[in-house]
């Protein structure tokens, strides 16, 4: 039984006492959910919905929870319900029905963890968006890994996602990025407000061109090219790239302008357009079309997200550096001058600073980049996986200190090292099952009843519960937080509960529902890497 068949069922006991009462069923939740007690001897799960009804109902909450209790001990899944504080259920499983949870997970396979709670959403999900003027650096390599982490927990959790790069190729900085281009071409010093880098140099030498010109086009999507492959070689892959020039050239601007105008929030003043972004918690108006009538980046900005909108996405989450605070109050007033709930329409994420150490010292400047950390420079130092999960596995709203030697040591101190062997591990035990000529053959989920046995369905349980729950808080490294404390479970589970007998012992019952409960755990741990974008080895 997982999780979610266990609340409806709690739900249909609380929905049978209410009618024996004559009570309005209407008070019922939509939904009820059943947690796992911090305390293990409190029971397999707690439901407080006994404390939900009390107030609507108008019965004591004890009284409530009496009855449903009784309601539930009927049920042949359910053992026994005892009733804790004020009114809560602790429930405990039968055996078969605690082990019939690995059917469930091994049946599903691929698909178990997914579910519903954002089905419906249409979610344009920007990350990255690294100006096509340098390689992607390790800021915008948290990014990628978190970026892509959450489109793959926003799909899992029934959304729809588009991710999307804006690619910034209007404006002074690519202007700069070419007269630095032309510069290196002739052996010239970089300008005084020009990129350095032996980046600089390499792209400029494949360029063929007499003008600025050919070196700003041709150097920028060269640099686009370079930054493309090596997202890909993250295992980052955009639907769309998005070009800034497409808004410009396509008449977007004035037609993002038109659409502010007639909502009533653009105003003229000292010879400027302006949008009134004060209206709604903006720290300032903001001008649109300077008094010279070149219109601003801020222009831009309203042109993207409206055309972001019109596209079709109901939902426009942005996915901003450490430097970009003050993008949120500008970037949901603009969305609320375009007529949309800022608060439901548009989010942004600010994702803090990564520094680099090396057996506690800072990791040098980078030759070819400059003054940064390139993202290559990182993958050749940890490899993709140990990059990813250890980018993703710690809340973006905290600064990041990443150890080379310490992400990419084979101990049990290190998260990815940790999680990757328990998957190998099980690996390893299937293939000795089959050498054996052991199979799974049917499962007698009453065989399931050891203390470890029973901590490990508990927990595969809570699967598709942290999917839910990273996807609607947008924090994925909640998956990965799980996934340790699940190879934690199941390893425990493995010193104390032989799987595969030895010597001239029998292959038993016992035996094969232990290698239904070892495949469930596999993959579900599989599963979690995958969300995460990491690999799941079968051998280590």
């Amino acid at each position: 039984m997982t999780p979610a068949e266990l609340a409806a069922l709690v739900r249909a006991a609380a929905s049978t006492v209410l009618a024996a009462r004559g009570l309005d069923l209407a008070v019922l939740p939509a939904s009820t959910n059943v947690e796992r007690p911090r305390n293990p001897e409190h029971g397999d799960y707690a439901s407080n919905i006994a404390l939900q009804l009390a107030k609507p109902t108008r019965t004591p909450p004890r009284e409530l929870a009496t009855a449903i209790a009784e309601a539930l001990k009927q049920e042949k899944a359910i053992k026994d319900v005892d009733i804790a504080g004020p009114g809560f259920l602790n429930i405990r499983l039968s055996a078969g029905a605690a082990g019939e949870l690995a059917r469930v997970v091994v049946t599903q396979g691929k698909e178990y963890g997914n579910g519903t709670a954002l089905s419906g959403q249409n979610i344009n999900l920007e990350f990255v968006s690294a100006n096509p003027t340098g390689p992607v650096h390790l800021g915008h390599t948290r990014w990628a890994a978190v970026g892509d982490s959450l489109g793959r927990i926003f799909e899992a959790a029934g959304a729809r996602v588009t991710r999307e790069h804006y690619t910034n190729d209007a404006g002074a900085q690519l202007e700069r990025f070419g007269r630095s281009l032309y510069a290196a071409a002739r052996n010239e010093p970089t300008p005084e407000d020009g990129y350095g880098g032996e980046y600089v140099k390499e792209i400029a030498d494949k360029i063929t061109g007499e003008s600025e010109e050919d070196y700003r086009e041709q150097g920028y999507r060269l640099m686009l090219a370079e930054m493309q492959k090596s997202l890909e070689r993250f295992n980052v892959h955009f639907d769309v790239w998005f070009s800034e020039r497409a808004l410009h050239e396509g008449g977007a601007v004035e037609h993002a302008i038109d659409v502010l105008r007639k909502n009533g929030h653009i105003f003229e003043k000292d010879g400027a357009t302006w949008l009134r972004t004060t209206d709604f918690t903006d720290d300032k108006d903001r001008v649109i079309v300077r008094s010279n009538g070149e219109k601003t980046y801020f222009a831009a900005d309203c042109a993207y997200y409206i055309n972001k909108r019109e596209r079709g996405f109901d939902r426009c989450l942005y996915l901003l550096g450490a430097d970009h605070h003050g993008y949120i109050g500008r970037l949901k007033a603009i969305a609320a001058c375009a007529g949309d709930d800022p608060e439901k329409n548009i989010q942004i994420l600010i994702g803090q600073l990564v520094n680099l150490m090396r057996g506690g010292e800072p990791v040098r400047l980078s030759k070819r980049a400059g003054t940064i950390i390139t993202l290559d420079e990182l993958v050749d130092a940890v490899g993709v996986d140990a990059a990813r999960y250890s980018l993703a596995r710690s809340s973006t709203d905290s600064p990041l200190t990443l150890d080379i030697e310490e992400i990419t040591r084979q101990a049990p101190d290190n998260p990815v090292f940790y999680v990757q062997y328990a998957h190998a591990r099980i690996s390893s035990l299937l293939r000795n099952a089959q050498e054996m000529n052991i199979d799974k053959g049917e499962l007698k989920t009453e065989q399931i009843s050891h203390e470890k046995e029973l901590d490990l369905l508990k927990a595969l349980g809570e699967f598709p519960r942290v999917v839910a729950t990273a996807a609607e808080l947008c924090e994925p490294h909640r998956v990965a937080r799980y996934l340790e404390e699940l190879a934690t479970t199941y390893h425990r589970f493995y010193d104390n509960c032989r799987v595969l007998p030895r010597g001239d012992e029998e292959v038993t019952d016992l035996t094969r529902a232990r290698l239904w409960l070892v495949e469930a755990a596999r993959i579900v741990l599989a599963n979690g890497l995958a969300l995460l974008g990491v690999s799941a080895p079968e051998r280590m």
